[in-house]
């Protein structure tokens, strides 16, 4: 339990917008942890807020901000957690509604849409605002997936302005570390360039290939003896379309350049192929391999310091 005394302040009500896989993680995990008072869905319908409510997350929902907000001061926080692109619609909520001394932080996947969105609707990026991004979640979605340890041992990567109030970014901060998360900081620009190559680019990948074999090659066997391997790299591809179709539309410029880079050496790995280059192939494939193996044993590692 987290108590009154203790260094992370005891948050009143936390406002979600989004209940889904990650708003719910965190709204549950919060919850289990008595780091909040209470827990508000804001949702689109009755029927997605008494779900929530069912499921032991809410302790009760809204229908819009407007209501909710003449009851939110500064020891309330609203973390919006809508696909990228709906972002700018909740910030004019929050800037025509929402009091200046609420915490206001989310968890969108790109953050330059989300700051050219506040710019947008504010004028400037409020001080209350703390873009975030968790970089945990599931090809699972919907509140039935919500778990409350799902961001226990992961990253979350805060890029704050210069603008953003230092009281904000503390209590977002300790959010986050309250639900076992390591909280990392990165400029803009970097988060997106970063995500875009190791997350973004994936993601575009494994549903290219799937969609290539289930519609294109044609064969009706083709997943029949598909082997562990397939199932592991195309698991992603499982992953909400529309959250995903938001993520590739935002960042779209890093997605681009990663996706260039990769369709280049692809084409020199299907011309080594096709010549039999059997040097270039075991290059990079020895080459690949010794990058992976690293990768994994330094993220064993961090594993094992937390």
């Amino acid at each position: 339990m987290v108590d009154k005394d203790s260094a992370f302040p005891l948050i009143d009500k936390l406002v979600v917008v989004g209940m889904g896989l990650i708003g719910g993680s965190v709204a549950v995990g919060l919850k289990n942890r008595g780091a909040c008072r209470e827990v508000v869905a804001v949702v689109q319908t009755e029927t997605s807020g008494k779900e929530a409510i069912a499921t032991g997350i809410a302790d009760r929902f809204s229908l819009s901000l407007e209501s909710l907000a003449p009851e939110l001061g500064a020891q309330d926080i609203i973390f919006i957690a809508v696909p990228t692109l709906a972002v700018q619609q909740v910030l004019a909520d929050v800037q025509r509604w929402v009091a200046e001394d609420v915490t206001v932080t989310d968890a969108a996947s790109v953050k330059g849409n989300v700051v050219a969105a506040a710019r947008e609707v504010f004028g400037q990026v409020p001080s209350q605002l703390v873009p975030g991004h968790p970089i945990a979640g599931s090809e699972k979605s919907g509140i039935k997936a919500a778990n409350p340890d799902l961001y226990q041992g992961y990253r979350v990567i805060l890029t704050p302005l210069t603008e953003t109030g230092a009281s904000h970014l503390q209590r977002v901060t300790k959010l986050w570390q309250t639900l076992g998360a390591e909280v990392l900081f990165m400029s803009v620009a970097e988060h997106d360039e970063v995500l875009g190559a190791t997350s973004h680019l994936p993601h575009a990948i494994a549903y290219a290939l799937v969609d290539t074999l289930a519609h294109d090659i044609g064969n009706p066997n083709i997943f029949r003896y598909a082997a562990g391997g397939f199932r592991d790299f195309t698991r992603i591809a499982s992953s909400d379309p529309l959250m995903w179709h938001d993520i590739m539309c935002a960042n779209r410029d890093a997605v681009v350049q990663a996706l260039d880079q990769f369709i280049d050496n692809l084409s020199r790995m299907q011309a080594a192929i096709a010549a039999a280059d059997g040097d270039y192939l075991l290059e990079v494939f020895s080459r690949a391999k010794k990058a992976r193996d690293h990768f994994t044993q330094v993220l064993a590692q961090q594993t094992a310091s937390q």
